[in-house]
């Protein structure tokens, strides 16, 4: 009997979010080391099948690093990275969408599994549209968003559907671009005028301390974050995750994560308990 009062606690813990939030759009992106956890993407499918029931519009942009970098080590292919970015030639780029798009499908079935419906968003389907990025002379076929058409993701969700998308721009033509999936979700948030963006990762989220994980900062407005960033408490992996959500927050996201997807259903916690388990990036106090 206690059991059971206290996970009706926890439902009504959860009402007042679950009220505020219905309706509105949740951009989550799961990618890097994080989604080659099957265990935590369970989890992670579990809790954006739970939004999408309770009336809330999760959006999936997904990722697929280490699987693209073991597929090109198996072809003998070495991979060479520029301030986190992919090298990606003419036979990378193949590679790279091909990858991604067997993530994609993998992704949609899992979610089909338990009893929630998605469609997969692929080059295609024409929704993330890319131009070459500004270091393509160094980078080759990497890109960065030109637009992302909202159309085709809203009338996913009139079919009560969660959009799955993969990272991968087409340009002029047919020409297809490996675009950093933290960027491609916050451009996703900013198009669709989300509540929420989530950056799924494999860390609890922002430390003052890099192995403390009792310095973790739950609220972080945006002016301190700039600051951080330029004291180095912010590097490396997640100034990129950082920056996408302040440019998600100045283009009108009213807030974004940072979490670690390794925890059960990290997800819910953030977004259906006061305190969080991550950091969440404002745009002031």
């Amino acid at each position: 009997m206690e059991d059971s009062i206290r996970k009706a606690g926890i439902l009504i813990e959860a009402l007042p979010y679950i009220q505020a939030f219905r309706g509105k759009v949740v951009v989550v992106k799961y990618g890097g080391s994080a989604i080659d956890d099957p265990s935590a993407m369970q989890g992670i499918l579990q809790d954006l099948v739970f939004l999408s029931v309770v009336g809330i519009r999760p959006v999936l942009v997904h990722g697929g690093g280490p699987m693209i970098t073991r597929r090109l080590s198996e072809a003998g292919k070495r991979s060479a990275f520029i301030e986190g970015m992919r090298v990606t030639d003419r036979d990378t780029i193949r590679v790279v969408n091909q990858e991604l798009e067997a993530v994609n499908r993998r992704l949609v079935a899992l979610v089909k599994s338990l009893n929630g419906h998605a469609e997969g968003v692929i080059p295609r389907h024409r929704v993330i549209l890319a131009h070459p990025h500004p270091r393509s002379a160094e980078l080759g076929f990497v890109g960065a968003v030109q637009t992302v058409r909202a159309a085709p993701l809203r009338r996913i969700f009139m079919h009560h559907a969660i959009p799955v998308i993969s990272p991968v721009g087409i340009g002029d033509g047919t020409q297809l671009y490996n675009i950093n999936a933290d960027d491609v979700a916050s451009e996703v948030a900013a198009r669709l005028k989300a509540e929420k963006l989530v950056l799924l990762t494999n860390v609890r989220g922002i430390l003052r301390q890099a192995v403390d994980v009792g310095s973790l900062i739950s609220t972080l407005p945006v002016k301190d974050a700039k600051q951080l960033i330029e004291r180095r408490v912010i590097q490396e992996g997640m100034i990129p995750k950082v920056k996408a959500c302040v440019e998600a927050l100045r283009r009108g996201v009213k807030k974004t994560h940072i979490i670690d997807a390794s925890i059960p259903h990290a997800m819910l916690l953030e977004i259906f308990t006061k305190q969080g388990i991550g950091t969440e990036i404002v745009r002031s106090r």
